[in-house]
């Protein structure tokens, strides 16, 4: 009865699992043989035979007869006496199968048993997993929404596979319910002692982009092609396109009429601002077409450094720029240059740089990284766009601007 009961309870698990009959029976036999080992010292004259299906399981021990009293290892020899009580006309030298039913292991071994082909099972349903979201990786998975977290979603899939989507990988506004479902991609997996921890990202660029190519067939189908994506989470994103078929207008394409096919990718991104650009090698039209809305009138390029200096009308300063900076941020992660924004006839203009006796280096590069390279850049802004589009407090910026003006007075 113990021996159906093992299995029974086995097959509890198969059923479970969907684990297929060959793993089961290794599993099983993996674990009997571990058993063996501790209560006998070695499995190697041991038999094992399994039929899960029916619930059979049987042990044999296999022993050479030698005579009485010259037994050297009780585990692989048995004397001509006892080989006897089990068969009368056993001989010397001859090999004895005996049968050894579970409770001659005793009741802790059984315990021991049992316990480790659970931790057996898990373990190779856990491997089943890894291997299972390894293959997703980079790929948009749905969960929905199990338990909330201070600083991670704790996400469950229709087998009961537990994700997590922890805060740094979520869209600042993202706002979830119990039972919600959520859309993200699988951005690593990765085994935590047996355990695999399956992470989900919305703020990843990937999550971007693989929602173009779910929602637009012409990416999905390779006639359009995305070269780049880059995001600030929930506030704006630019995405770089591209067709090597000229009858298809890839911009056009992905925004559809009066934007329906992109409003969809907004909507799932918390209204994500979403520029969607035409891809070019020529470096100063693709420029260009990262500052948009921004008109540039002109462009000096420095590909050693990186760097490429545009020139603007002072109206177009503020929307290549962007709110909070967030505009010229990303045109420059998008062409891979770092971009200085110069007022149009701004001759007469100083750089930042030349202030460095009176204004610190990190405050200037606060300016910096807004695209405000010069001192008129700085006061053609509004003082509550400076604020909140730099990390200094409003007094440091009033002070800086004094100092600014000042150089213009003279």
């Amino acid at each position: 009865m113990e021996n159906l009961a093992l299995i029974d309870s086995f097959s509890e698990f198969k059923d479970d699992k969907l684990i297929d009959r060959v793993t089961l029976m290794a599993i099983l036999e993996d674990v009997f043989r571990n058993a063996l080992k501790k209560k006998f010292g070695s499995d190697d004259n041991f038999d094992i035979i399994i039929n899960p299906d029916k619930g059979d399981l049987e042990i044999w021990r296999n022993r050479v007869v030698v005579a009485d009293g010259e037994v050297e290892d009780d585990n692989e020899e048995i004397s001509l006496t006892a080989a006897r009580k089990i068969e009368e006309d056993f001989e010397i030298g001859e090999d004895v199968s005996e049968e050894v039913k579970l409770a001659d292991l005793g009741r802790r071994s059984i315990l021991a048993l049992r316990q480790n082909l659970i931790s057996k099972i898990h373990e190779h349903d856990n491997t089943n997993i890894y291997k299972q979201f390894k293959e997703l990786e980079g790929e948009i998975y749905t969960a929905e929404v199990h338990h909330i977290r201070h600083r991670a979603v704790i996400l469950l899939d229709d087998e009961g596979n537990e994700i997590i989507l922890p805060k740094d990988k979520q869209i600042p506004s993202d706002f979830f319910r119990k039972g919600d479902n959520v859309r993200g991609i699988i951005e690593s997996v990765e085994l935590k002692g047996n355990k695999p921890a399956i992470i989900m990202s919305r703020a990843n660029p990937l999550f971007l982009e693989k929602l173009f190519e779910q929602e637009i067939p012409e990416v999905f189908d390779g006639l359009i092609t995305v070269k780049k994506v880059v995001r600030i989470p929930g506030e704006k994103a630019k995405v770089a396109v591209d067709s090597y078929d000229d009858r298809i207008d890839p911009v056009g394409a992905c925004v559809g009429m009066k934007g329906s096919r992109i409003h969809g990718i907004v909507r799932e991104l918390g209204n994500e601002n979403i520029d969607v650009i035409n891809y070019t090698n020529n470096l100063n039209l693709f420029i260009t077409r990262a500052l948009s809305p921004a008109r540039v009138t002109s462009i000096n390029i420095d590909e050693e450094t990186k760097r490429a200096e545009v020139i603007l009308k002072p109206e177009e300063v503020s929307k290549a720029i962007g709110r909070g900076g967030h505009n010229i941020r990303l045109a420059g992660q998008l062409t891979g240059y770092e971009i200085d924004v110069l007022r149009e006839g701004a001759e007469e203009d100083v750089e930042l740089t030349e202030f460095s006796d009176e204004i610190e280096e990190w405050i200037i590069n606060e300016f910096k990284k807004i695209g405000l390279d010069t001192a008129k850049s700085v006061l053609e802004q509004d003082l509550k766009f400076l604020v909140k589009s730099t990390d200094l407090e409003e007094e440091t910026i009033q002070e800086v601007v004094n100092i600014l003006k000042e150089e213009f007075e003279e």
